[in-house]
C-alpha cells in the first residue's frame, strides 16, 4: 500500500472546490486546501462518508474520486484505494478522526471520505426508453420527491435489487443528487442510471407504448391496482410513479397514468413513507440482474 501523506501539524480541512489539474499528488497544506462551508453546487465535489459508498465508488468509477481522507484504523481496507489514487496523482491522506469529522461535515463518516465530482443527471430519452422496455425491466419515475434522504433511500434499495434505471420529473420540489443522498443510498448512486424528464405527463403518454404506465394514489373515483405483481402481466413492463412526500401526485401527471395503484394498509396511518412505498413496489417488480 503507498505511503500515505502525512504533512506537520494538524492537516488541514481541504476546500471542496474542483482542484486544479496543474496540482496534481499528495494534498498539501496551502491555498488549495482552504476550508468552505460545504454546498451542493455546480464546479463542488461531493463528499461521500462510509466504506461502502467509497467502496462502490472505486469499483465502479474511480476516475471520479479526487481526494481520499481515512482514519489509520481502516488503513488496511484502503490501501487499493490508495493504490488507486497514487496511480491517478491524486491526493489521498490519513487523518485524524476529528479531522475527518471535518472534512465529512459530520462525525457519522464510517471511517472514509472521498470528494468526488458530481455525476451529470442526463435528459430522459422517450426514444431509449422504448429500447430499455425490451428488457423486461420496470421504470421507477419520482415527480416530486422532494426528501434527498428518501432519493438516496430510493437509489440504495434499487440497486439492491438490480433496479437499472430511476427517472426523476423537473418538478421544483424534486430532489437532486447531493451529499445527503450519497450518504443515504451507499453506494447505490453508482449502480443506477438517474435521468431528468421534462414535461412528465407528456413524457408519461408516450411512454405507455411501451410500458404500463401506474400512479400511485388514492382511486378518488378511478379503478385502482392493489397488487404490483398484476401490472406486471401482459408484454409491457411497469412503470410506477411516486409522487411527492406531502402532496402526493400532481393531478396532470395522475390523469397521465393509465392505471392507479394503492398498496392497502389496516388503515391505522394515512399512508407509508415514499421510500418505504418504492422499497415495496421494486422488489414486487424487479427482476435481479
Amino acid at each position: 500500500m503507498p505511503k500515505p501523506t502525512t504533512p506537520r501539524g494538524r492537516p488541514p480541512v481541504p476546500s471542496l472546490a474542483r482542484p486544479s489539474p496543474a496540482r496534481p499528488g499528495p494534498a498539501r497544506a496551502g491555498k488549495d486546501m482552504r476550508r468552505e462551508e460545504p454546498r451542493d453546487e455546480p464546479g463542488k465535489l461531493f463528499r461521500v462518508a462510509g466504506l461502502s459508498a467509497v467502496s462502490a465508488l472505486f469499483s465502479h468509477d474511480a476516475a471520479r474520486v479526487e481526494r481520499l481522507f481515512f482514519e489509520e484504523r481502516l488503513k488496511a481496507k484502503t490501501g487499493d484505494f490508495c493504490k488507486a489514487m497514487a496511480a491517478a496523482r491524486k491526493p489521498y491522506r490519513m487523518v485524524e478522526a476529528d479531522e475527518l469529522a471535518k472534512v465529512a461535515g459530520t462525525v457519522l463518516h464510517g471511517g472514509v471520505v472521498a470528494l468526488i465530482a458530481p455525476r451529470p443527471v442526463p435528459a430522459f430519452d422517450s426514444e431509449a426508453a422504448k429500447r430499455w422496455a425490451l428488457d423486461g425491466q420496470p421504470l421507477l419515475i419520482l415527480d416530486g420527491v422532494g426528501n434527498p434522504h428518501n432519493l438516496g433511500a430510493i437509489l440504495r434499495t434499487a440497486a439492491f435489487f438490480g433496479l437499472r434505471r430511476v427517472v426523476v420529473s423537473d418538478h421544483p420540489g424534486q430532489a437532486l443528487p447531493s451529499e445527503s443522498a450519497y450518504r443515504v443510498a451507499e453506494g447505490g448512486f453508482e449502480w443506477v442510471e438517474l435521468y431528468r424528464a421534462a414535461n412528465l405527463p407528456t413524457v408519461l403518454k408516450r411512454l405507455r407504448d411501451s410500458y404500463r404506465v401506474a400512479g400511485t394514489a388514492l382511486g378518488r373515483g378511478r379503478a385502482v391496482v392493489t397488487d404490483p405483481a398484476a401490472l406486471t402481466k401482459g408484454e409491457r413492463p411497469a412503470a410506477v410513479v411516486l409522487g411527492n412526500e406531502e402532496d402526493g401526485l400532481p393531478p396532470a401527471t395522475l390523469a397521465a397514468c393509465e392505471d392507479i395503484l394503492t398498496l392497502p394498509g389496516t388503515g391505522r396511518v394515512q399512508s407509508l413513507n415514499v421510500a418505504a412505498t418504492a422499497a415495496i413496489l421494486i422488489h414486487a417488480l424487479a427482476k435481479p440482474g
